[in-house]
């Protein structure tokens, strides 16, 4: 018979404590409430600027600690910036559109 070839990934080994995890916590808790006060302020059109950099430190947080793609290989990294690139590329034509029409 033969037996299946049993490999465990890289990141099997890596764990993160939950201190880390209490500390990314109360990151998402005061970015939450940054974005709240910052919502509150009358700075114009740099509130969704500054509210879309909020969520994107948030997002990283979330990806790289909750989600352990920061022990994960090279190659889930660079599908993850491309997908990112995109994602940058769509908002800015949508920007770019808005203050053109204006």
């Amino acid at each position: 018979m033969r037996r299946a070839m049993q490999t465990t990934p890289k990141s099997a080994g890596s764990s993160v404590r939950y201190g880390t995890y209490i500390l990314v916590w109360l990151a998402l808790i005061a970015l939450t409430s940054l974005t709240v006060g910052v919502a509150g302020m009358n700075i114009g059109a740099l509130t969704v600027v500054v509210a879309l950099l909020i969520a994107a430190i948030k997002s990283s947080l979330v990806v790289n600690i909750f989600m352990h793609i920061k022990f994960e290989d090279m190659i889930f990294k660079v599908f993850l910036g491309i997908a990112g690139l995109i994602l940058f590329i769509i908002y800015a034509l949508t920007f770019a559109d808005v203050f053109i029409r204006k």
